[in-house]
């Protein structure tokens, strides 16, 4: 069996990727509640023949294997929704459930093209006779960034030789670096009320202790390395202005390049919040959460997700498709479209065309998080992305979702089953490709790799 036939073999399964697409994006669930998604994927892949294995702490993470022997490829697939991104697919913000959660981040494509990938080169090991095992992974709460650091930690991932991973995107590239660590923070803070007017000296306002902790953040963001990042947000409020609050609390991100950078930032914040505790009398109780890593680069694996997206057809658009991507990109704030295009080395089309230079990854790296990093840690992964919505368009915003639920969509998350069948056939009929990637892997491994788990 040649490669070709494995591309017939993925354009087959183009309506079955087309209906899980539609299915996933028409009933999104946000991470930690995506049962029915994780069943649906169960019961697809089964009927394919695949064994099914089911995680013992996680009811919404599972792997779907066939084959037998080495090598073992792992295919990642996800499928949470974000809250409040519901959207119709038009060039128009137009909620199908006002406030209620939608497909920001394409997920309802990205698990739809590994699934059809781990299908067709299920197919494939079954005709050719080819020795070899293909693993899809159900990944749940990825939005959360801390399903597959679960996984591991279960150890989930034990026997992978090597791991697929694609992400939607406004343009078509491999990325050598991505994703940076990650981990998460809350900050109760506990005071004493009183009335704000008649003895505003007995009280303890736990909600200023809140705000000079945001003070002493924004500081301490001029003093950590480059591309670091601190996110908070708070959920405090409830009392009239005339009460002291004896409660509040906010809820940090901490974002860096290396998760050694992570820690020590996290570390900081900390003092900071103990300082603000201080200042106000009050105390603080810190609960940790999940963390993450940075994307592992692997230079040899880059290089094949490069060659085989350079080999698959990217897709086609039809008139229709290029005036809604058009219209979508018109929603942006001014000069975001332009600075893409130029970014992209074109003024039209508003969709990314062709594959992005292998260079282009230091001018948009790849800022956000995801649990993917820790993969990168324990086994050889590659990253890549395909375009699934215009160019200047970010996950995570109501264009995104719009381009998640369109025939644009679905055409690059197509692509994106093209691309990750490609490179597992070379993965299993090329030794001398793995060997070289996992040589690679082990010569920057460092073994100090321990998932950082909540309290």
């Amino acid at each position: 069996m040649i490669k070709q036939n494995l591309y017939d073999e993925v354009q087959g399964l183009a309506p079955l990727g087309r209906k899980i697409c539609r299915y996933l994006f028409s009933n999104p669930e946000l991470s930690g509640q995506e049962h029915n998604s994780a069943e649906y994927y169960r019961k697809l892949l089964k009927k394919e023949g695949f064994t099914i294995v089911d995680s013992s702490t996680l009811s919404t993470a599972f792997y779907a294997e066939y084959g037998q022997g080495k090598p073992v490829i792992a295919v990642l697939g996800e499928y949470d929704a974000l809250p409040g991104l519901s959207q119709e697919a038009c060039a128009e913000k137009k909620p199908v459930c006002e406030g209620g959660p939608g497909h920001g981040c394409g997920h309802n494509l990205l698990g739809s093209a590994a699934a059809v990938a781990a299908v067709a080169l299920k197919r494939f090991l079954e005709k050719s006779g080819t020795k070899g095992t293909i693993r899809f992974y159900g990944c749940p709460e990825e939005e959360l960034l801390c399903g597959k650091v679960k996984m591991i930690a279960e150890g989930m991932f034990e026997g992978c030789d090597a791991a697929l991973s694609w992400h939607p995107n406004d343009g078509n590239m491999v990325h050598d670096h991505g994703y940076l660590a990650n981990t998460s923070m809350k900050f109760f803070f506990t005071g004493k009320t009183s009335h704000a007017a008649f003895a505003p000296h007995q009280g303890r306002s736990a909600l200023d202790a809140v705000e000079l902790m945001s003070v002493g953040c924004n500081y301490l963001r001029e003093h950590v390395v480059d591309r670091s990042r601190i996110h908070y947000t708070t959920d405090s409020g409830g009392f009239a202005p005339n009460i002291v609050p004896d409660h509040a609390s906010a809820w940090y991100f901490v974002r860096a390049p290396h998760i050694q950078d992570v820690k020590e930032i996290a570390q900081r914040v900390e003092l900071v919040a103990k300082g603000a505790a201080m200042m106000t009398q009050t105390s603080v109780r810190v609960e940790h959460g999940y963390g993450c890593c940075e994307f592992k680069d692997n230079t040899s694996f880059a290089d094949l997700a490069y060659v085989n997206m350079v080999e698959a057809d990217g897709p086609k658009y039809t008139q229709e498709e290029m005036d809604f991507a058009k219209s979508l990109q018109a929603t942006l704030a001014e000069g975001v479209a332009q600075q893409a295009n130029r970014l992209y080395g074109s003024e039209e089309p508003s969709m990314h065309m062709g594959v992005g230079d292998r260079q282009l990854w230091s001018a948009c790296e790849m800022t956000a998080s995801s649990d993917s990093g820790d993969v990168s840690y324990i086994i050889p992964t590659c990253l890549f992305t395909t375009a699934c919505w215009p160019k200047g368009c970010s996950p995570h915003t109501w264009q995104a979702s719009a381009g998640a639920g369109s025939t644009i969509g679905e055409k690059g998350s197509h692509y994106a089953a093209k691309i990750l069948a490609g490179i597992g056939y070379d993965l299993f009929t090329k030794p001398e490709e793995l060997a070289k990637i996992v040589h690679e892997f082990n010569d920057k491994n460092d073994n100090t790799y321990e998932p950082i788990l909540a309290d």
